[in-house]
């Protein structure tokens, strides 16, 4: 969040982490995380500390389109390069992939390569979107200020469905797999933590 700038709420939070020993996985939007690299190399030396950026579309303008408010893709991808070089886990967030928006195979693609110029070791990716109700209304307001006309495809194919998956979801579920096997990237993340049966799972 913008406000963590000011605030360095997560700085304390990982500063306990650090203390007690715990893991982390922080999913984010931010090239701000590089501000926290000690503390998650700290971390690292004795759990794991992972860190997610959320990238769905390799082009900035449309990034800022679809995400107004937030660092363009570039800034993040420049982010995991400098986590990885500092010996941190990197994984990046595909998801959602919005469809009829991100949903090509040529931005896939080059999400995937960049990802590998910058040492990400993991892509978790969900082709497509949620929608409540209410997110539905908003979403749908957003579609009709940004990108007039893809609302219409989007009643025309999902009505009130939660689940809108991408059309070419199952094809680019295929190109995702085979482009993260022939550059080592693994498509799907372990547990930080392996607990006894008593205890509930932490999933990274």
């Amino acid at each position: 969040m913008p406000a963590e700038e000011r605030h360095r709420l997560t700085e304390g939070a990982l500063e306990a982490i650090a203390e007690y020993g715990f893991g982390v996985h922080v999913i984010t939007k931010s090239p701000l995380v590089l501000r926290d690299i000690a503390l998650l190399q700290r971390i690292s030396r004795g759990s794991t500390a992972a860190v997610s950026l959320s990238i769905t579309t390799i082009d900035d303008k449309l990034a800022y389109r679809v995400e107004p408010g937030a660092p363009p893709s570039s800034e993040r991808f420049l982010a995991l390069r400098a986590l990885a070089d500092a010996g941190i886990e990197t994984r990046v967030a595909l998801m959602p992939v919005l469809p009829f928006l991100e949903d090509s195979p040529d931005n896939v693609r080059a999400i995937v390569e960049r990802a590998k110029e910058c040492g990400v070791r993991a892509i978790v990716a969900s082709f497509g979107v949620t929608l409540r109700d209410r997110q539905r209304a908003h979403f749908y307001a957003r579609l009709d200020e940004s990108f007039p006309g893809v609302r219409a495809q989007y009643e025309a194919r999902y009505g009130d469905r939660y689940v809108c998956a991408s059309p070419d979801g199952d094809a680019l579920r295929v190109q995702f797999e085979a482009l993260c096997a022939k550059h080592g990237i693994r498509t799907s993340v372990r547990p930080l933590l392996v607990p006894s049966a008593d205890e509930p799972r932490l999933f990274a």
